[in-house]
């Protein structure tokens, strides 16, 4: 049955299938002191259903096996160029060296069609298979990333990749640029082998965070993450970390960028077909003119649209506090007199930086 469902997705556009068994995640404890340090910052659903995610008999009873996917999305671009350059406040990251001073930077995954969507059907044709093959009674339930499961930890505990020190998973055939989902399930089958960390002393991670929210190995504190920052959080930005996002309005990869296992990715074949090109180096200033309902045309079936018009365009805003000049300003100071109070307070504060610079 494993070379079954093995079989079945790679077919379906998979890259790795591995089983691991329904027990609760070694992890269990380390995870509610994370939640008890507070850095899980605004996310409180973390917190709410925290007892299922160190207990997957609480998603799924009598649940036996948990498989474990993962679906490469790796570019062409991403794979070539000059090796990664230090700390975005002396440098760009590679991937945007040459992009314009209006541009944009958004993390590598957001740039295509809305992966859950994307990843949906196969997991739903994936899911059916095993309950096939289960036969009468057998249940199983699929997600991308949006489960209670500590999935990072089940994946290297099934050996598709080990926690890097940046909390992430990292593959020796991928790198870092894959999607994870999960298939629970009652059909029992033969768990494969843990993935071993294989980091050893390196910390480029550690170094590459512009804002530290990487504050031990293998310890994220999420509330200082550009990625939380730009997606999660629904307010204001902090002041000070402000500076430090850079061009970034979407997400941030650098810690993914500067790990040595990249070496060995390769380009994404699934993905290919669903990619956005207009989400690569979008332009700050056209961001930021868009109404509700441009923004939602825009960005319609892609990541994006989760951070709203008001979530993005703080973003926009911060960064055009960072990285524009005297060209921005009239725009800015329209988005000052929007009727969006978050984004008229960031536009504010990046109209001031721009006259700080030209001050200066």
């Amino acid at each position: 049955m494993k070379n079954s469902i093995l079989h079945r997705a790679l077919e379906l556009g998979f890259d790795a299938c591995r089983i691991t068994t329904a027990e609760p995640p070694s992890a269990a404890l380390e995870f509610r002191r994370w939640l008890a340090a507070r850095y899980h910052g605004e996310m409180a659903y973390l917190e709410r259903n925290a007892s299922k995610r160190v207990n997957p008999q609480e998603v799924l009873a009598d649940a036996k096996t948990i498989i474990t996917l993962a679906v490469n999305y790796a570019s062409r671009s991403d794979l070539s160029g000059a090796p990664y350059v230090s700390r975005f406040t002396d440098h760009a990251p590679r991937s945007t060296l040459h992009a314009p001073r209006s541009a944009g930077i958004v993390a590598r995954y957001a740039r295509y069609t809305d992966y859950h969507d994307v990843l949906a059907e196969r997991l739903k044709k994936l899911a059916q298979h095993i309950n096939d093959l289960g036969g009468a009674g057998t249940r199983s339930l699929w997600y991308v990333d949006t489960g209670p499961l500590l999935e990072r930890d089940l994946a290297q505990r099934s050996g598709l990749g080990f926690i890097g020190k940046h909390t992430n998973l990292i593959s020796r055939q991928l790198g870092n640029w894959f999607f994870l989902a999960e298939i629970i399930t009652t059909l029992r089958l033969d768990p494969d082998t843990p993935a071993k960390n294989l980091c050893g002393s390196c910390a480029r991670c550690l170094a590459a965070c512009p804002t530290q929210a990487i504050v031990a190995p293998f310890q994220l504190d999420a509330r200082r993450c550009i990625s939380y920052l730009t997606i999660e959080l629904r307010g204001a930005i902090p002041v000070e970390l402000r500076p430090a996002m850079g061009a970034r309005i979407f997400g941030c990869d650098d810690c993914l960028e500067v790990c040595p296992w990249n070496r060995f990715a390769r380009e994404g074949n699934l993905m290919k077909q669903y990619a956005r090109t207009d989400l690569a180096t979008p332009d700050l200033l056209e961001l930021l003119a868009l109404d509700d309902a441009a923004f939602k045309r825009r960005f319609a079936n892609t990541p994006i649209l989760r951070t709203k018009r008001r979530g993005l365009l703080r973003n926009v805003c911060v960064a055009l506090g960072n990285v524009g000049d005297q060209n921005a300003l009239p725009a800015l100071e329209r988005a000052a007199r929007d009727e969006e109070p978050l984004i008229a307070e960031h536009a504010r504060w990046a109209m001031e930086q721009i006259q700080a610079r030209q001050a200066g």
